[in-house]
């Protein structure tokens, strides 16, 4: 069977939010996805990627010319050439996400020329994958929020919620108090409850914060203050009973490596949409296993389900509503949730999951597509 690359085919897709999200340092109205099929013979591999439109442009201009004619089996060799040929571009940022777009769909593809599940090929440390249920964003009335939390404590069964706090970059404690007072109500006191303050809080007044909610018995605090902040997250850390987690902003080793060094978190986050897909998501993990922490997958559940089930070090996979609704409408072969776990396909090649019709619909049109 051909293991050549033949060719790459890349869409951007826009998909709008029911109305306008925010959480404590930003606001949005849609969500982007970069996708990308990567071909060798009569077999395709799907990665994707939820990034800036510019990564499409990446990896049309940039990597296709240079990955086609290799061997879609060696992924390690096509994630270095990528690496390679990205020296001049900056690799942080949006050619990272690129990268990581590619090496999900390369992985894929092997996975699919082997004719063997994802899961199967990376190997399984464990059969099904914890989730945390997450969204509850600042700009949900009381009474969404609390639908929200309690469909996944009570109607899916997740044990684990989470919440967005750090209201307009950390002026409105008074509303983030009442809000972790109302989730911790409507989920009971069997579920876990977690916070993400996305760095909204300076470390004093996070620890402030976290001091006003002992009686909530909150678990997770989440970028109480700025990721890039090292020294601030390791005093949060130092201070507070809840674990302190960062890392979603992730793209390489050496990013992974200082965060540990610094004693800045307590379970470290890593993005495959961002890190370099699931070469650099296993790369994380290793890290992570090396400072004795656990990791947990950052947002894009469906797509870290085969990897974190191949992690022994995972803590849990985030279930992020946005991206879990995009899966809904656009992906075949989705995974649910039901029970607080995600169980990896088994019962087909790669990772099982493939676009469907209705994508169309959402597809951006770019200088590629009218030429």
């Amino acid at each position: 069977m051909p293991s050549r690359l033949d060719a790459f085919d890349v869409a951007v897709y826009r998909v709008p939010t029911p109305a306008p999200e925010s959480d404590g340092t930003l606001t949005w109205d849609h969500t982007t996805m970069v996708a990308v099929h990567a071909h060798a013979g009569d077999r395709t591999g799907f990665g994707w990627t939820f990034a800036a439109p510019a990564a499409a442009d990446v990896i049309r201009d940039l990597f296709a010319p240079h990955l086609t004619g290799l061997d879609a089996m060696d992924v390690p060799g096509c994630f270095a050439a990528m690496r390679r040929v990205a020296r001049n571009a900056i690799v942080p940022g949006v050619v990272m996400t690129a990268i990581s777009a590619v090496d999900v769909a390369l992985w894929d593809l092997k996975a699919r020329l082997l004719g063997v599940p994802l899961v199967s090929l990376f190997g399984r440390a464990r059969d099904e994958v914890p989730v945390y249920g997450s969204g509850g964003f600042t700009s949900l009335t009381d009474d969404e929020l609390r639908d929200q939390v309690g469909g996944w404590a009570r109607g899916d069964g997740i044990p684990r919620v989470k919440i967005k706090i750090g209201e307009r970059s950390g002026t409105r404690v008074d509303r983030d108090l009442h809000r972790m007072a109302l989730v911790r109500e409507a989920i009971g006191g069997d579920a876990e409850l977690y916070v993400d303050a996305n760095g909204g809080y300076t470390a004093k007044q996070a620890i402030r914060v976290a001091d006003a909610v002992r009686d909530l018995d909150v678990r997770w605090f989440e970028e109480p203050v700025s990721s890039d902040d090292l020294a601030g997250l390791a005093l949060v850390r130092d201070r507070v009973r809840c674990d302190v987690a960062a890392g979603e902003y992730g793209t390489e080793a050496l990013y992974f490596r200082r965060m540990c060094e610094a004693g800045a978190v307590d379970c470290l986050q890593a993005d495959a949409t961002r890190c370099g897909g699931y070469t650099g998501f296993l790369a994380a993990a290793t890290i992570a296993e090396a400072y004795g922490l656990e990791v947990s997958a950052h947002c894009a559940p469906r797509l870290h389900a085969p990897v974190a089930a191949a992690v022994p070090n995972l803590r849990h996979v985030e279930w992020f509503a946005d991206h879990v609704r995009i899966g809904d409408l656009v992906f075949d072969g989705a995974l649910s949730a039901h029970g607080g776990v995600m169980r990896p396909a088994t019962d087909r090649p790669g990772h099982g999951i493939a676009l469907t019709a209705d994508a169309e619909r959402y597809r951006v049109n770019t200088k590629e597509d009218e030429t």
